[in-house]
C-alpha cells in the first residue's frame, strides 16, 4: 500500500519479480492476503495492467477476480483473461451467506457466460471462514460437468486437508491447491498441484526448495522448519503478521503499511513475532539471501 491508502503498483511488480527469481512457478495476483477484496474495481485493474505492463510474464499468474457484485466479478475476470493471465481465482459471492448450491452454481454459471471468453480458466476459491460460502462436492460437479474446459482447479483456505483431499479424490483432473506451505514436501503424494499460501511471499526460497524436492526424504528437515515459520507467522493475526515480517525481511517498512479496516501488529506483538523469527536459523537464512 502506498502511503494514500492505494495500491503501490512499483512495489507490487518488484515483489511479483522477486517471488518469481526466489523460486515461485506462479503468482496468485490480488489475494485476499493482498487485500484485493477492499480495493475498488478501478484499484483491482490498475495492479493488473502494471503486471500485464511489466517484463513478467503473465502465464505465470492467476488473478483474484471475485466480488459480491456479478458485474464487478464479471468485469475483473473479463479482464484477467484480455490480458492473457493464466486464471482467474474466484471467490464465491460474500454478502448474502445462505444461498446454498443453486444461488453459488447460478452465479458462476452468469460469469462464464457473460465473460464468455473461451480461453478461460478458472479456479474456485473455498475460503468459508471468511466468504461464508463453501463450495460443496455437489457445486464442484454441477459446475465442472457445466463447464469441463473452463473449471480448472481449487484453492482451499479452509485449512481442512480432509476437503482438499476429497476434492483431489473427486475431481482427479483439477488442480487442487491447499493453503498452507506445510504440506509441501507430501503434496505430490496427495494429488495436490502445489499449495498457495500466503506466507509464501517472505518464505518463497525455502518453500520452492521443499516443493522441488519432490517428497525426497532428505528434505524432511527444510520442510520442518518451513513448517515452523508458518506456525510462528500464523500465531499472530495473519495479514499483518505477514506484513510485519516481510517489512523486516526486505528491510523496507512500506510492507508493514495496511489498508483499513485492517491494522498492524500491537507493538508488543511485533516485538514477539521478531523475537521468536530471530531464533529460527531458516529466517536467518532468509534475511542474509534477501539482503544479498
Amino acid at each position: 500500500m502506498g502511503p494514500d491508502l492505494a495500491p503501490d503498483l512499483e512495489r507490487v511488480v518488484a515483489h511479483c519479480g522477486r517471488l518469481l527469481r526466489d523460486g515461485c512457478d506462479g503468482i496468485n495476483l490480488l489475494g485476499t492476503t493482498g487485500e484485493a477484496v477492499s480495493f475498488s474495481v478501478a484499484q483491482r485493474l490498475a495492479v493488473m495492467e502494471a503486471i500485464a505492463a511489466s517484463d513478467l510474464p503473465p502465464a505465470r499468474f492467476m488473478v483474484g477476480t471475485g466480488a459480491a457484485a456479478l458485474a464487478d466479478a464479471v468485469t475483473l475476470t473479463a479482464a484477467a483473461a484480455r490480458l492473457g493471465f493464466a486464471g482467474a481465482l474466484v471467490l464465491p459471492p460474500f454478502y448474502y451467506k445462505d444461498v446454498g448450491d443453486d444461488g453459488l452454481v447460478a452465479h458462476f454459471e452468469a460469469l462464464i457466460e457473460r465473460v464468455a471468453a473461451p480461453a478461460l480458466k478458472l479456479y474456485l476459491y473455498h475460503f468459508p471462514a471468511l466468504s461464508g460460502v463453501p463450495f460443496s462436492q455437489a457445486a464442484i460437479g454441477r459446475l465442472v460437468a457445466a463447464y469441463p474446459e473452463t473449471i480448472a482447479g481449487l484453492k482451499d483456505s479452509s485449512g481442512d486437508l480432509a476437503y482438499s483431499e476429497a476434492v483431489v479424490a473427486g475431481f482427479p483432473d483439477l488442480a487442487v491447491f491447499p493453503s498452507s506451505e506445510a504440506i509441501l514436501l507430501d503434496a505430490r503424494r496427495r494429488g495436490f498441484a502445489g499449495c498457495i499460501s500466503a506466507t509464501v511471499n517472505v518464505t518463497a526460497p525455502l518453500a520452492a526448495r521443499v516443493w522441488s524436492a519432490n517428497g525426497a526424504p532428505e528434505a524432511a528437515g527444510d520442510q520442518a522448519a518451513l513448517t515452523a515459520l508458518r506456525a510462528t507467522i500464523a500465531r499472530r493475526p495473519l495479514i499483518p503478521a505477514i506484513r510485519h515480517t516481510a517489512a523486516r525481511l526486505f528491510a523496507d517498512a512500506a510492507f508493514a503499511r495496511m489498508l483499513p479496516p485492517l491494522v498492524p501488529l500491537s507493538a508488543d506483538e511485533a516485538r514477539g513475532l521478531s523475537a521468536e523469527l530471530d531464533e529460527q536459523p531458516a529466517f536467518r537464512a532468509l534475511t542474509a539471501a534477501a539482503s544479498a
